[in-house]
């Protein structure tokens, strides 16, 4: 049984995410989420999950929330840290594979159903051509995916912490006010968890108010609700520079097979998204409007797309046709 299942996760700055892939067929079974805060360690994260699900495995694949270019792996919103090799070992693995966080649910795309995304403006996907994946979540992940002779390709980066480009009044009021906290200002620093209550309380303070000390999640649900103008006009502007980004994305590689949104805060509020002004602000780029009118955008709604793409990354890995 241990031949057939191999462990994946989705290791992020808020919680670690672990389940069964089946390697026969990349199907995920027995997830579960455990908080990163509560556990010292990754390797005790992982060892309580194996023996919580009964399993034995030689083989995984981990997805991690940081940049991956030596055995030595520091999550950026987070502070766990280990050595890839010392992990192997100690998991007694036969093989460990450990990745960036959006090279996995890059990675999930060829392995996803129509029922998996929602498309958002824009034609069809073309076929050969670059793909985009971003989303917003404890922090802000960028990667791009290409086929090349009919293996997937996926190019991490750090596209989340380019510098952040205002577009209107608003937004260059608050990068300003954000430069006077942080220095140097990066997309993420709007674009996040943290990001929405940056933007609600410079929303606030803009207007000689004090603002509450409210939580992401508090700001989204207020604004869903539409119990509070501040929280409504944070979401909203929030989409906005979702859809800014989103286009530079699409520009940067002539993703016309497409821009997939993940992360885990925008699929939480796809009907306010699809409402907002986020196509209008992806397609407005001057010159480039047409070119971007032409580029679909894809909200994912797969429950763990980082987990069925790290699955599917280690299938491929082994040899195995996506």
């Amino acid at each position: 049984m241990s031949q057939q299942y191999a462990l994946v996760g989705d290791i992020g700055g808020t919680n670690a995410r672990l389940a069964l892939c089946a390697l026969d067929n990349g199907q995920i079974s027995h997830p579960l989420t455990y908080s990163g805060a509560d556990y010292p360690s990754l390797e005790v994260v992982i060892k309580k999950y194996l023996s919580e699900v009964n399993q034995q495995v030689t083989t995984a694949c981990l997805a991690i929330a940081c940049p991956i270019n030596s055995d030595w792996v520091s999550m950026t919103n987070h502070s766990w840290a280990f050595s890839i090799q010392e992990l192997k070992q100690q998991l007694q693995l036969e093989r460990l594979e450990v990745i960036n966080d959006f090279t996995a649910v890059s990675m999930a795309i060829p392995a996803l159903s129509a029922q998996d995304y929602l498309q958002i403006g824009g034609r069809q996907p073309q076929s050969g051509k670059p793909i985009a994946i971003f989303g917003a979540g404890t922090g802000l992940g960028v990667a791009h995916l290409i086929q090349v002779n009919k293996q997937w390709l996926s190019l991490p980066g750090e596209g989340g912490h380019v510098d952040f480009a205002p577009c209107s009044d608003e937004e260059d009021s608050l990068l300003k006010w954000l430069r006077q906290q942080f220095g140097r200002v990066s997309a993420e620093r709007c674009l996040s968890g943290q990001g929405l209550v940056h933007i609600y309380n410079h929303h606030v303070i803009s207007q000689g108010r004090e603002p509450e000390a409210l939580t992401p999640k508090e700001i989204t649900e207020l604004a869903l609700a539409e119990q509070n103008p501040d929280c409504v006009a944070t979401l909203s502007l929030f989409c906005v520079l979702l859809g800014r980004f989103a286009g530079n994305l699409a520009l940067n590689m002539g993703t016309f097979g497409g821009v997939y949104l993940g992360g885990g805060i925008a699929p939480r509020f796809k009907e306010f998204l699809l409402a907002s002004d986020f196509r209008k602000a992806f397609e407005e780029k001057g010159r480039f409007n047409e070119y971007l009118n032409a580029i679909p955008v894809f909200l994912l709604t797969h429950k763990e797309p980082g987990l069925l793409g790290a699955g599917a990354y280690l299938r491929q890995a082994l040899g195995k046709a996506l």
